[in-house]
């Protein structure tokens, strides 16, 4: 593409005339650039790009792009680099996003299973619908892997190099909607900035990432952006934050509050009921998912889904026949000893409450709760104490363990957990995740709950600089399968 044209096309405007090339890619690794690419030098949390400017220059690029002056190569000066990266890569790929009806997402928890449950929706309505975001899915409900240049990240929000490509091929592949999860560091860094939504979300928002947003004003007013983007807002009250927002919004919106649901019934560990009361009427949902979190996130799904003109029955049919996401509260196969294991992604002190308080809500009298859980390493840490004060709280007994410590060494993130564990609760510490895994179903009785909290969907363990291959589906049936072989089953 011709330099002007790209740049046009990304609303970034030339002060000084510049000569009209060929551009052949856009980059922001200096190592990876290659010859007539745009280099665009971002400033990041440990390093500046502009220091990498005359490296890139000489593996080719045509031009840089900085927040602020480069000597000695052809560059352009522009406010907020990370935005003009998304913007041109936008433009790259023919600003893909404004064939597709986009509906963003974020809080701090409930943002894959709101996604999950409102794209499920939307296919039953007859719309081809992805996801992208934790879980990502393509038009057909099949699993998408996006994959970031740093197999480390694990970023729920793709980087812009993957996003527009990938919404460019799911606009060509004649998907029709996207539900999109959107981070606060996507938001924070602009990687959505060129996007209009028709739709934002906010589910709920409790501590969590402080490490980078510094505390939770801050994180709020990230989170908030999103709306400035949206054509219409659907605000979760079930949380102060939600109230805040539903104060201060200049769009039009609706609001989920206690008062629209009724009749919550929760039938165990097999799912729930409630009847969700809207501007378009009552609807009488059941859904076969597990817990009171579940319902709240399936009342905020089908209250945007009408907002989109599906129809109540449409609505109230997806929901039914739910099957779940990939860990959250998924249940691991089928015991002879009528021990039931679960997944679930809980890896903030809030989410690991409520799946604690939702499993204490439908467990029977004799029934124990056995947690098998850590913290991240490299990560907020003011977390940690908070959760293990949590789990000794709420869970029968807690098996503390990993749970991706990067460079952090396990015992160090173990011991800030325990801070806060009550001692003379039931629990041991074992740092590694399988033994931890097999000594809690080994330690398990006849009808107790085994929850395996933190990693949910993830298949792997980032130990330092590697990510190591970890299914805890498969570590849990295995030790499932040795127990009743052991007992005759």
């Amino acid at each position: 593409m011709q330099l002007r044209k790209l740049l046009d096309e990304a609303d970034i405007f030339l002060k000084t005339p510049i000569d009209d090339i060929e551009i052949t890619g856009i980059c922001s690794d200096a190592r990876l650039v290659q010859q007539g690419n745009i280099f665009v030098a971002l400033r990041g949390l440990r390093h500046d790009g502009v220091s990498f400017a005359s490296e890139a220059f000489s593996r080719g690029a045509a031009l840089v792009i900085a927040e602020r002056p480069v000597g000695g190569v052809p560059h352009l000066v522009v406010e907020n680099a990370r935005a003009a990266l998304a913007c041109l890569f936008d433009a790259w790929y023919g600003h893909p996003a404004r064939g597709l009806t986009l509906i963003g997402i974020t809080g701090t928890n409930g943002k894959t299973s709101t996604a999950f449950m409102l794209a499920e929706i939307l296919r039953l309505a007859g719309h081809r619908t992805a996801v992208i975001g934790t879980v990502s899915t393509d038009g057909q409900g099949e699993p998408l892997v996006l994959a970031a240049e740093d197999p480390l990240a694990n970023m729920t929000t793709p980087d812009p190099a993957v996003l527009y490509r990938h919404l460019a091929h799911l606009r060509d592949a004649g998907v029709t909607h996207v539900v999109m999860e959107v981070t606060s560091h996507a938001l924070l860094f602009s990687k959505v900035a060129p996007l209009r939504f028709a739709r934002a979300l906010f589910t709920n928002l409790t501590p969590d990432h402080l490490d980078l947003h510094g505390d939770m004003t801050s994180y709020y007013a990230v989170k908030r952006s999103l709306f400035a983007q949206a054509e219409q807002g659907i605000v979760s009250l079930f949380c102060a934050y939600g109230q805040s927002l539903a104060d201060s919004l200049e769009i039009p919106f609706l609001t989920l509050g206690r008062e629209h649901l009724r009749g919550v019934t929760l039938s165990g560990d097999r799912g729930a009921a409630f009847t969700l009361v809207t501007p378009k009427g009552e609807l009488a949902i059941t859904l076969p998912v597990p817990g009171e979190f579940s319902v709240e996130n399936a009342a905020l799904a089908a209250l945007t889904a009408l907002s989109l003109g599906v129809s109540a029955a449409t609505v109230c049919r997806a929901l039914s026949g739910f099957l779940g996401v990939p860990g959250r509260m998924e249940r691991v196969g089928d015991s002879p000893l009528r021990i039931s294991v679960f997944i679930d992604y809980a890896h903030t002190p809030d989410a690991l409450e409520r799946l604690l308080l939702s499993v204490r809500r439908f467990k029977g009298a004799a029934q124990r709760v056995i947690l098998v859980f850590g913290c991240g390493g490299d990560r907020d840490r003011s977390k940690r104490p908070k959760m293990g004060e949590i789990a000794t709280r709420l869970a029968d007994f807690t098996v503390l363990t990993s749970d991706n410590p990067r460079s952090e060494p396990p015992e160090t993130i173990l011991s800030e957990i325990a801070v806060g564990m009550n001692p003379e609760k039931p629990h041991k510490i074992i740092p590694d995740r399988r033994e931890a895994i097999a000594y809690a179903i080994g330690v398990a009785r006849e009808g107790d709950i085994v929850l395996l909290a933190g990693k949910g969907h993830e298949r792997y363990e980032i130990r330092g600089d590697a990510r190591l291959a970890f299914d805890e589906r498969a570590i849990a049936r295995a030790a499932l399968f040795e127990k009743a072989t052991r007992y005759g089953r």
